[in-house]
């Protein structure tokens, strides 16, 4: 695998944007060449480049929101692998461009695809996997999303590039990834026999062994309460560790285990500290023809660890059914700007009942503000936010015992001040999104004991797992008006 030309661009909320560092690789370019053959799109110059970053990504112009070649329903991005138009004809396509936006931070490459048309998916191609590692630990490298550009912190990291990326991505070919602190200077070679230290760690580690293994998964949502409409919903699940433990070389082997009716873990991707994987964890795929449910665990992960805390693996999931289920209908009445509400949540009865919290916002667009809310919920209390276009239902920490809760009531439009505006969400078009957190509870089943976990070191390290439940993009559209669709899958 290897990569044909790297941007890091900075931005200021859509303005000051430029591109403070660029790479090319000719040797990479000349393969690209020789395998594309009359369909070679070369690489255009960095501003060319930036321009069509910043119209897929929506920044080239905030008073445009409908691009054709961006926002067309015939064209399905598949982020964060973009397709950029260099111009008109069917060959002027750069694709795939791998994108990390996140803070004032955009950082992007364009790997060598060696496949033909058709394309082939991306979850079979190497160099995307490989591509979105180099850009995480770039990320990290430059300081994450809390980093300022105009600060002290960008500019020096900015400078030590050219040699991180000599080390880390020598001629194009990703073989590691750099430290999220600053590496230091040329040091001391090692002394002859002693054992070599991988690159992604800097040091050893002194002081008292510990191993902290943390499983996250997220479940997004949309809802529509229409059976003309498909709900859609996914799972996807990250392990972060933090290993504390001495020695040159340590070794870590994390196990996940699954019960006998959890969902097998698909797109598995491993950090490249992972020194050895079973062929059957990585042809687990979600996207591919085949069947990829026949591999369920348990799934080792050997590793040698970094200093700093790193994400060990990701995964997807395909669960049942959606962890809380909702209706939600908004109804016009006679009376011009009085709106009927109701809406009804359910918990699964698989989820556990015990929330570290748990609330639903009802945003209003497009309207006055909300001079009169007689609504009245069955469970928890419900609150309005001082601009007056958005009611908080906070549900607390946990359902009733039917695990059913409801909203009713009527709310009336009349204030002085108009509220926020949304070009999607007028008339009756709107949703209600939740936000909740559940501990010790992952809806795939998935699990850390810490007795499966292996440490191969001098001394024994006190070993602590976790994992929880969240929610995000978990949205109940109102199943009186129009809403929404997507064509396909919910897309990660």
């Amino acid at each position: 695998m290897s990569i044909r030309a790297l941007w890091i661009i900075t931005h200021e909320k859509g303005e000051h944007v430029s591109v403070r560092f660029s790479r090319r690789f000719p040797t990479v370019e000349y393969r690209a060449k020789s395998l594309a053959g009359s369909s070679y799109q070369a690489v255009p110059e960095d501003s060319a480049v930036l321009q069509l970053l910043l119209t897929e990504l929506g920044l080239a112009d905030p008073g445009k929101p409908y691009v054709a070649q961006r926002d067309d329903c015939l064209n399905q991005q598949r982020t964060p692998a973009l397709e950029l138009h260099v111009d008109s004809s069917a060959k002027g396509i750069l694709w795939p461009v791998l994108v990390i936006s996140r803070g004032p931070l955009i950082l992007a490459c364009l790997p060598l695809v060696e496949a033909g048309e058709p394309r082939p998916p991306l979850s079979s191609l190497l160099s995307v996997s490989q591509g979105l590692t180099l850009l995480e630990g770039l990320q990290s490298f430059l300081g994450g999303s809390e980093i300022k550009t105009d600060g002290d912190g960008l500019a020096p990291r900015l400078a030590l590039m050219p040699s991180v990326l000599q080390q880390v991505c020598p001629l194009g070919t990703p073989l590691d990834v750099p430290q999220a602190r600053a590496p230091s200077t040329a040091g001391v070679p090692a002394a002859a026999g002693s054992p070599r230290q991988p690159a992604w760690r800097t040091g050893q580690h002194r002081g008292r062994p510990a191993v902290n293994v943390a499983l996250t998964e997220t479940v997004r949502c949309m809802q529509y309460g229409d059976p003309s409409k498909q709900d859609l919903w996914d799972v996807y699940g990250t392990v972060t560790c933090k290993c504390d433990v001495e020695g040159v070389l340590p070794n870590v082997t994390v196990t996940l285990t699954l019960p006998p009716n959890g969902s097998p873990l698909q797109d598995i991707l491993a950090h490249p500290c992972v020194t050895s994987l079973d062929s059957s964890i990585l042809n687990a795929s979600s996207v591919d023809d085949g069947d990829g449910s026949a591999f369920s665990g348990p799934y080792k992960f050997p590793f040698c660890p970094p200093l700093e805390p790193f994400k060990l693996c990701s995964y997807t999931s395909q669960v049942p059914v959606p962890p809380i289920l909702g209706s939600y209908q908004l109804k016009q009445q006679q009376e011009v700007n009085h709106l009927r509400v109701s809406v009804n949540l359910k918990l699964h009865e698989s989820v556990k009942n015990t929330f570290e919290y748990c609330e639903a916002r009802l945003p209003f667009f497009n309207r006055v503000q909300m001079s009169t809310v007689d609504v009245k919920v069955s469970s928890g209390h419900l609150d309005v936010n001082k601009e007056k276009n958005l009611l908080v239902w906070v549900l607390g920490q946990k359902f009733p015992k039917s695990r059913e809760v409801t909203m009713e009531g009527g709310i009336r439009f009349s204030g002085q001040l108009p509220g926020p505006v949304d070009p999607l969400c007028t008339d009756l078009t709107a949703y209600i999104k939740l936000y909740f957190k559940v501990p010790d509870l992952t809806l795939s089943g998935c699990s850390v004991d810490q007795h499966s976990v292996q440490v191969y070191s001098c001394a024994k390290p006190k070993i602590v797992t976790c994992r929880e439940l969240q929610s995000k993009e978990y949205f109940i559209w109102n199943s009186t008006g129009p809403a929404p669709v997507s064509s396909g899958q919910m897309i990660l």
